[in-house]
């Protein structure tokens, strides 16, 4: 009886069954796609655990912009809620900013999204022409392009706070993973920030304020984020 042919190049790491088909930038082991899958959410749902993050019954708001980052938590989230039972009832937030070829197209990304299908995920866009009455393309065209990103980013936090308010969630998760999390360390470093350097690392932050936001991917590398829909 002849035996079944071994997969040609180098197995598994981890299997040692399959070829190994990347090379995983957060360790460098050479693993097959279905190991990555597995080993990718097996930590992240770790780290939902150990950090008790959530509690059943809980609503949760994700942020969804329609990037890479959002989308795949927004597809974990709603894989391990539904996988390891958190009992969690989950919707999409989304800000329109007013900013045009931008926005607008990241926007339909999030409504084309199946997660809305596929999980049944309720989605709530916010806009800051509904909150503020101005467009981001129009706050621009008043004050220039200079500190033009400190306004936004100050409206858009808002904007997430008064969302979940909106949506009346427990808490709300974000996208932010190991790679912004060591760029805002050391931006806090430069600036001399030490006020922000000694809570930008956290886990959850905001829990003395209406919502409390969370970050699942806190140990997650962007380029493991990018690989894993892919």
């Amino acid at each position: 009886m002849e035996k079944a042919a071994k997969p040609r190049g180098r197995l598994c790491t981890l299997c040692n069954e399959k070829r190994a088909a990347l090379k995983r930038p957060k360790t460098l082991e050479q693993i097959c796609r279905e190991c990555f899958y597995a080993v990718f959410e097996d930590e992240i749902h770790k780290v939902i655990v150990d950090n008790q993050l959530f509690k059943p019954g809980e609503r949760i708001a994700i942020g969804a912009s329609g990037g890479k980052d959002s989308t795949v938590l927004a597809y974990v989230m709603s894989e391990l809620n539904r996988r390891h039972n958190y009992g969690l009832d989950l919707f999409l937030l989304s800000v329109d900013e007013g900013i045009t070829g931008y926005r607008d197209d990241s926007l339909e990304t999030v409504k084309r999204n199946e997660l809305q299908k596929a999980y049944g995920l309720p989605l709530k866009v916010v806009s800051y022409s509904e909150l503020y009455g101005w467009t981001m393309d129009e706050i621009v065209k008043l004050i220039g392009l200079k500190n033009n990103c400190t306004f936004c980013g100050v409206f858009r936090r808002q904007a997430l706070d008064r969302g979940s308010a909106l949506l009346k969630v427990d808490k709300l998760v974000t996208g932010h993973n190991a790679d912004d999390i060591a760029e805002t360390v050391l931006l806090n470093i430069l600036r001399g920030d030490i006020a922000r350097l000694s809570r930008c690392t956290s886990i959850i932050t905001g829990e003395d304020g209406p919502i409390p936001r969370c970050k699942p991917f806190k140990y997650t590398y962007e380029k493991e984020i990018v690989i894993y829909p892919f």
